[in-house]
């Protein structure tokens, strides 16, 4: 499944920005323009400015592309490819108890963040989102979500510092930000559950909205990023200001991304108003997200994590805080458990950069489901899962991420090699020697 084109498609995408852009976003655009043909992206989409040297399994990424945006922005998109269910009832929590992986009773729980300071828009504790999947009675990946819990204007200040006594009737008792495309069928697979439970599920994409920060500016280190609000009197920082500038009236809000704080801060917002911190017309193409995405390894979605094939643990879903191995049972729960224990993780979704003999990348010449082969054993030894330029996703054997990027092929072919690289995030053991002396005599 190599591919061979002039000029990627997806390359004439990167500059889009939204219909009237204004000057600061052109400025932004054309700063990146110039950065994708400085390290030569613009015809051969390079990510890594390491052209004809190959680097061993253990280089971390970042580099080329993002390592500039590593030290620039914060950028923010609007994630077309995402969609907002609602659900509300009673019985919302116990539901979703029983189908998710990860522990969604907290939302009941006193596991809230603190805030600065309460403002008219925002209370002093937020629950922080969850982020977690549904799998099937086989122990297989279906959908992932990222749930969050509404903020109710019982619980914030009014303009006179008071708590107002409204009981926020008709916000739900959860949110859910969803696969866009998937979302239909994430609906009907959950209403399938619902028996008596007294839950009601809906598709509202149409008056909500998902929006991403990320970038190096956008600091995850905590629920309010430095830098935003005043300065005080005698150089403090307005924490108050703070606070609010994250939110707006009805307390929408950005929010840590749950996965993993590198990738910057998530929220859900209403439709076609800009969040805060977002200037008008300042939406980044999605593709750039994408991008910062894949540096750091982490797939999203069920066209990127295999719906109805991936094993949870084999995508990283543990790793990026999305199964919680202390709630109680769940559907699907045996096979995550039993390999949980075992420890026996034969395979993991890694970022890889496909190249050619002398080093030098290539871009648009695999397509997803291209199969990854030892050149000295001829055997298969991984999947590619997801591509964009010369970037990609690939699921593969950790004995074959040790390898020289020489010696891995694309469908065999002497043409196309693939550079594994390491994400910074991953703990120490992952994919290391002592892992694989684990699994073989496992």
């Amino acid at each position: 499944m190599i591919m061979r084109h002039s000029r990627p498609i997806w390359a004439s995408r990167l500059p889009s920005v939204t219909k009237d852009a204004n000057p600061r976003l052109e400025q932004t655009s054309h700063w990146l323009l110039c950065s994708l043909r400085s390290i030569g992206f613009w015809d051969m989409a390079h990510i890594h400015s390491r052209s004809g040297n190959y680097s061993s399994h253990e280089e971390t990424s970042s580099s080329g592309l993002t390592a500039r945006l590593e030290n620039q922005g914060p950028y923010a998109t609007h994630l077309k490819s995402r969609a907002i269910i609602r659900f509300d009832g009673q019985d919302v929590i116990k539901f979703l108890q029983g189908l998710t992986t990860n522990d969604v009773s907290n939302f009941d729980k006193e596991k809230q963040v603190r805030l600065p300071l309460p403002t008219p828009n925002q209370p002093a504790q937020v629950h922080p989102p969850i982020y977690t999947a549904l799998l099937s009675p086989q122990g297989r990946f279906l959908f992932d979500m990222f749930l969050y819990k509404p903020v109710y204007p019982v619980d914030k200040q009014d303009g006179r510092g008071s708590i107002p006594g409204s009981d926020g009737k008709g916000l739900p008792v959860l949110w859910a930000d969803v696969d866009a495309a998937s979302a239909d069928d994430l609906v009907h697979h959950l209403k399938r559950y619902r028996l008596r439970s007294k839950v009601d599920i809906g598709n509202v994409s149409n008056d909500l909205s998902v929006w991403q920060r990320f970038g190096g500016k956008e600091s995850a280190t905590s629920e309010v990023r430095e830098g935003t609000g005043g300065i005080g009197w005698g150089g403090s920082r307005d924490l108050a200001g703070c606070t609010a500038a994250e939110g707006e009236a009805d307390g929408w809000r950005w929010y840590t991304d749950p996965r993993l704080q590198d990738l910057g801060s998530r929220g859900v917002f209403p439709a076609n108003v800009n969040p805060p911190l977002v200037e008008a017309n300042e939406d980044l193409n999605e593709e750039f997200y994408l991008l910062w995405r894949l540096e750091q390894g982490v797939p999203e979605g069920p066209t990127e994590i295999r719906s109805g094939e991936a094993i949870p643990l084999e995508y990283n879903l543990a790793g990026v805080n999305a199964i919680s191995f202390d709630k109680g049972c769940y559907m699907g729960q045996e096979l995550v458990a039993r390999t949980h224990h075992r420890g026996v993780i034969r395979k993991r979704i890694m970022p890889v950069n496909f190249v050619k003999d002398d080093g030098e990348e290539v871009q648009q010449a695999v397509a997803p489901g291209a199969e990854i082969h030892d050149k000295t054993s001829g055997k298969k030894v991984g999947i590619v899962t997801t591509v964009i330029g010369c970037r990609g996703l690939a699921l593969l054997r950790l004995e074959a991420s040790q390898r020289e990027a020489h010696d891995l092929t694309v469908d065999a072919s002497e043409i196309v090699h693939v550079k594994v690289v390491r994400p910074k995030w991953w703990p120490s053991e992952w994919g290391h020697k002592d892992e694989q002396r684990a699994i073989s005599s496992a």
